[in-house]
């Protein structure tokens, strides 16, 4: 596969940073969830699970900042990125059949973020 524009993103419940490595600035893209952020948590005899529900309009809105790319990784500390991927495979077909890995990663700087994709979208040393 050629990566001629990868795009590499860092999710959570609250925000996505979108790193597209063919940028002319090193500085990602923001988008922000809707929902306000809360602390829950599960109690006993209760009848939800104590998680908050997915912004399915903020998955929409990334899904949009990466439509343009043939090669993407999903990162992030937790059930967000996996939230991301199923919200491609579901509405977004194409776009998810260029996501070519999905990581965990807890909250690393801007920098480790971006030396990671660098890391991830190097091609292969050939072989002689």
């Amino acid at each position: 596969m050629s990566n001629q524009n990868p795009a590499f993103i860092w999710i959570d419940h609250r925000v996505a940073k979108v790193f597209h490595a063919n940028a002319e600035t090193s500085a990602p893209s923001i988008v922000h969830s809707n929902h306000p952020h809360q602390h829950l948590h599960h109690k006993a005899n209760s009848i939800d699970s104590g998680h908050a529900r997915v912004d399915k309009d903020f998955l929409e809105r990334v899904a949009t900042a990466v439509a343009r790319a043939d090669a993407i990784l999903i990162t992030g500390p937790a059930s967000a990125k996996t939230e991301l991927k199923r919200h491609l495979e579901d509405l977004h077909p194409r776009i998810a059949a260029n996501v070519t890995g999905v990581q965990t990663l807890d909250h690393p700087s801007d920098g480790q973020l971006l030396a990671h994709a660098r890391r991830f979208f190097e091609p292969e040393p050939t072989v002689r």
